[in-house]
């Protein structure tokens, strides 16, 4: 397919690089900045970049949108315009079809935490689907077979679920990991010691469920130790910490009961 590439950021980069191994065309890169419009454009041999959303080409056979939320909802309808019998889609979780208005719109949403400084393999990363026009979902499903082994038709309803799920998974626990960072740091231990750790949590819950996995304090409900911890988080003046460890304990115990 001849597609343009509407985005420059860590997901469109990662995207991007799937689609060229597939063998698809990207025929242009748009990014609001030159710079990282070129720096995708040199790394998936594309000649055409702009930062004009009125220089966007109308000539593809599809355009995927993948930028900020925000950015989204503001410039939908000025990306569509005079490119009506296009399809367009959109990357973002948690956003609905319909913040497009063309007749030919869509969705596809891979679920993966992106980052541009490391290309992920497409492989088995589960891509979301959703389009207005039963076509169009063809196309996607072709599209998506393409480049992941694991592709599931989604409507908006069920994505904004699925999406604040994922938060979950992924930002909260890489936070609960930064914060965990934050502690060792100040008194010179070095995060590598947890990987093992994190290593090991992440690969229980592929054979039993979260629930089941759960150890710690808080599910054997040991108060001398969450006490302590929380005393220590205190003296370090992490209130805030404090304040989480507190909440998450609490929210242990309660799925747990």
């Amino acid at each position: 397919m001849r597609i343009t590439l509407i985005g420059a950021g860590n997901l469109a980069t990662n995207l991007g690089h799937a689609l060229y191994k597939a063998g698809h065309e990207l025929v242009q890169i748009y990014s609001r900045t030159m710079e990282s419009a070129q720096t995708l454009a040199d790394a998936l041999n594309v000649k055409n970049i702009t930062n004009s959303i009125a220089n966007i080409n109308t000539y593809s056979d599809l355009y995927i949108v993948s930028i900020k939320d925000t950015a989204l909802a503001d410039i939908a309808t000025l990306l569509t315009k005079g490119k009506e019998d296009k399809l367009f889609v959109h990357t973002a979780g948690s956003m609905a079809m319909d913040t497009f208005t063309c007749p030919h719109r869509g969705v596809f949403y891979p679920m993966q935490t992106f980052s541009k400084q490391r290309i992920v393999d497409f492989s088995n990363i589960p891509l979301f689907i959703e389009a207005a026009e039963e076509d169009d979902l063809k196309t996607l499903h072709q599209l998506a077979n393409t480049i992941t082994g694991a592709v599931y038709e989604m409507s908006s309803e069920d994505r904004k679920y699925l999406h604040v799920a994922a938060v979950f998974c992924c930002n909260f626990a890489n936070h609960c990991s930064a914060l965990s960072a934050k502690i060792l740091e100040k008194h010179n231990i070095p995060f590598s010691v947890m990987l093992p750790l994190i290593d090991e949590t992440t690969r229980k819950i592929h054979t039993i469920s979260p629930q089941q996995a759960q150890t710690g304090p808080a599910v054997r409900h040991d108060m001398n130790v969450m006490n302590r911890h929380v005393s220590i988080l205190q003296e370090e003046g992490e209130e805030r910490m404090a304040e989480i460890y507190q909440m998450m304990s609490e929210s242990i115990q309660e799925i747990n009961k």
